[in-house]
């Protein structure tokens, strides 16, 4: 008897396992590529990276996962590269609200906006 529950627990941890992979929380696709393109100032616009960016979120809809940290955040200063201000504006505020912890430094880069180096 005690042979048939010790087999029996061993199976369960043995099939445990074989189970799949979890789901990433992130979809960090296209995303890590554009921050290095920004730094390094590539031949690469400010405008192509935001399309790459804008996939990105949209590729996160699609497959159902979250947007990674500061995606938002870099979107907002590629806008506010191209003088899109407003656009700017609201990214940084998703980015406040979908990363409560970004919110001091969402509030610097909006408070001072108007500065492009």
């Amino acid at each position: 008897m005690m042979k048939a529950k010790l087999l029996g627990i061993f199976a369960i941890i043995a099939l445990s396992g074989c189970s799949t992979a979890p789901k990433p929380l992130y979809n960090w696709d296209g995303y890590q590529k554009t921050v290095y393109q920004y730094y390094q100032q590539t031949e690469t616009s400010p405008q192509q990276q935001i399309e790459v960016l804008k996939k990105n979120i949209e590729l996160n809809k699609t497959q159902g996962t979250a947007v990674p940290p500061g995606l938002h955040a870099h979107l907002g200063l590629l806008y506010s590269s191209t003088g899109a201000i407003d656009l700017a504006m609201a990214e940084f505020n998703t980015e406040k609200a979908l990363f409560p912890e970004s919110a001091n430094y969402m509030d610097f880069l909006m408070k001072n906006k108007g500065i492009k180096k």
